[in-house]
């Protein structure tokens, strides 16, 4: 994510809106692939806003891989790609999103996986939207950090029940990988976005959210938690929980999907200020349900009863 006032983190290549029959195929998901969900898993969801399921995407890890290196050899014929390591700093630090209809792999994925059936089961939801995915890449020798942020405010969309699920496509000590502030998710507060190539907050006139507290500068005050990952391992979280990286320096190639899903009770909320993704334009009013034909139900829970 770039400069917000300039619209370079939201760079518009090709239309991100699914066609019909990658919807179609997503509606079709037999949901006949379950990972076991334990209460414990559940309830640490809840108190958290983040639990970790390793090996649960195993066999999606060399899929996945090849579907991240269709967008990283070509980006621009990609929804939404953006750079955030600028010309003088080392390595390279990629993110794009909104292309799962797009990538057969992810088409694939979303279409036979049990992702949206662990977020239903996490969320405890009726039913299971697809939001949208986000593939990140940070390449050996990199050492920026990602800002703490939540996802919830980046977004045009609102409610109570929300999950990413997070899938380590390379193997992650845990002074790089992802952390969290467990608990963040209930504070009931929503903080600023920030962009990722310098850190800045953004939206700052956006009086339903403040900064974010110095979590970087005073990791003692919080109850910071991460993994050491293995490519496979997964992590869901809300969309409300703090995340972020160190800067430590990556000495192999760290590279991760993300799946968006919602639950019961999301609608569409137009947030003042630039949203990532923009999708702003798209004929809803706050409070709108997301239209099913771009995001589709991909679980209910009565189909694994």
């Amino acid at each position: 994510m770039q400069q917000s006032d300039s619209n370079q983190f939201n760079e518009w290549t090709v239309d991100w809106r699914p066609d019909d029959r990658a919807v179609e195929r997503v509606r079709a998901n037999p949901f006949s692939e379950e990972l076991p969900v334990t209460p414990d898993h559940i309830s640490t969801y809840k108190e958290h806003g983040v639990v970790c399921l390793p090996g649960a995407f195993a066999s999606w890890v060399e899929p996945l891989r090849t579907g991240l290196d269709r967008i990283l050899e070509a980006p621009t014929s990609y929804a939404f790609p953006c750079e955030s390591t600028g010309a003088n700093e080392p390595g390279r630090f990629f993110d794009s999103y909104c292309n799962w209809h797009r990538v057969p792999e992810f088409l694939a994925f979303f279409s036979e996986s049990p992702a949206a059936a662990l977020a239903g089961q996490l969320m405890e939801a009726s039913s299971v939207q697809l939001f949208h995915e986000h593939v990140f890449a940070k390449e050996p020798g990199t050492a920026k950090a990602t800002p703490w942020h939540q996802d919830m405010p980046y977004y045009c969309v609102d409610g109570p029940l929300t999950a990413s699920v997070y899938i380590a496509l390379d193997d992650t000590p845990p002074d790089v990988a992802v952390q969290f502030v467990a608990g963040s998710h209930l504070w009931g507060k929503l903080f600023f976005p920030r962009v990722f190539a310098g850190g800045e907050d953004f939206n700052v006139h956006d009086q339903t959210m403040e900064p974010a507290p110095d979590i970087a500068g005073n990791p003692d005050n919080f109850d910071i938690v991460s993994w050491s990952l293995k490519a496979g391992d997964c992590l869901v979280f809300d969309y409300r929980t703090l995340h972020g990286t160190t800067a430590g320096e990556l000495k192999d190639r760290r590279r991760a999907f993300s799946a968006r899903f919602l639950g019961d009770g999301a609608h569409y909320l137009l947030r003042p200020g630039e949203l990532s993704p923009p999708l702003t334009d798209i004929g809803l009013s706050s409070g709108d349900a997301l239209p099913e034909a771009w995001f589709p139900v991909s679980w209910k829970a009565e189909a694994a009863e």
